[in-house]
């Protein structure tokens, strides 16, 4: 069995998913189920015995011990964070509790589990940390993209908390042996990415005849990461990733903030017209950047594809249009999602928070 932390959130239930679509082996999905975890993306796995669903609180040690004892877990993969920059800008205090507090308090449970393991599964047993490009500060358009040996210079609450749980997660490691591996992603998307982040919003609010908010001159450059690529890095990772070392994870996407809201446009033009023939593009509406952000990421992903042969499958064309043709497809999810009516949903399914 595996453990996942946030396996409810939008790139863990599409990992859990992944992951039970291509092996049998079963899958322990702790998740809080704040405003972003939200287990209709796993509503396929409802009766699914291979999934065991627990909603607590990764910093409640008491909780995690139990399940440690009880399930004997080979690998814990730590996808559980506080994730939004806007959110951590208004609230940081939540990004602290989670993102390094909370990592502190389960590197200290499953250093206690791992110790007490015998061998050969204590030592392979596998800690995986996943992380984000952001730790790595901005880079201008003439910088080399982020590698694994960059200087970490985070800018927001959201991005300093996980560089701080990326340094626990390595001093575990050193300090006390752990074994532990840390992937740092660019930006993902694709299905069930709660409607708040950039290219689910559009498609949103563009659907719903809103306004598409750009921030600034909407030339902030990003690379584009396919959630199921991701998925698979991750896996590859797990399986052949050397201890102690960190693995950037990137898409070869890098686009700027306003090409993506074009490009989704574009698509919905095509796929969902409006009734009045007129282009979506007309709902663009540029506003005052928000503070501190950041104008370029880049990832440099030669490094996993060097030592452990992973790169992407899909190209940005195809998987922007595999991503707006699903929300399409779910309008009933995003539906859920925005009016919390999937909250009453996983009390009604998931009674006493287990299943």
């Amino acid at each position: 069995m595996i453990f996942i932390t946030g396996g409810a959130g939008f790139i863990g239930s599409n990992f859990i998913l992944d992951w039970l679509n291509q092996s049998d082996e079963p899958v322990l999905n702790l998740d809080k189920l704040t405003y972003a975890g939200n287990l209709e993306n796993l509503a396929s796995l409802q009766k699914d015995p291979r999934h065991v669903f627990v909603k607590g609180d990764l910093g409640d040690s008491s909780l995690v011990e139990s399940l440690l004892a009880q399930y004997q877990p080979r690998a814990i993969l730590h996808f559980a964070a506080e994730s939004h920059v806007d959110r951590s800008i208004h609230g940081p205090e939540a990004f602290i509790q989670t993102n390094i507090v909370g990592t502190f308090r389960l590197l200290e449970v499953v250093r206690a589990y791992w110790g007490g393991l015998p061998e050969p599964e204590k030592s392979a047993f596998r800690f995986l940390h996943v992380s984000t490009d952001e730790v790595y500060g901005t880079l201008t358009k003439e910088d080399a993209p982020f590698a694994e040996t960059n200087a970490y210079q985070p800018n927001s609450p959201y991005s300093a908390s996980k560089a701080a749980s990326d340094h626990l997660v390595r001093a575990w490691y050193h300090t006390y042996g752990l074994p532990v591996l840390t992937t740092n992603c660019s930006n993902n998307y694709g299905p069930y990415h709660f409607p708040e982040k950039l290219i689910p919003l559009m498609i949103v609010n563009a659907l719903a005849g809103k306004p598409l908010p750009v921030y600034g001159d909407g030339m902030q450059i990003r690379d584009w990461l396919y959630v199921k690529d991701h998925c698979s890095a991750i896996r590859r990772v797990l399986e052949a990733g050397c201890l102690g070392e960190t693995y950037n994870i990137g898409g070869w996407n890098e686009k700027p903030n306003l090409e993506i809201v074009h490009t989704v446009c574009a698509l919905l033009d095509e796929l969902r017209p409006c009734a009045d023939g007129s282009s979506y593009k007309k709902q663009i509406t540029f506003v005052q950047d928000r503070p501190g952000h950041d104008r370029r990421y880049a990832i440099d992903a030669r490094k996993i594809e060097r030592e452990l042969g992973w790169k992407p499958a899909e190209t940005f064309e195809t998987g922007i249009r595999k991503t707006v043709q699903w929300y399409l497809d779910n309008p009933m999810w995003l539906e859920n999602v925005q009016s919390g009516a999937y909250r009453e949903w996983v009390l009604k399914q998931y009674e006493g928070g287990r299943a």
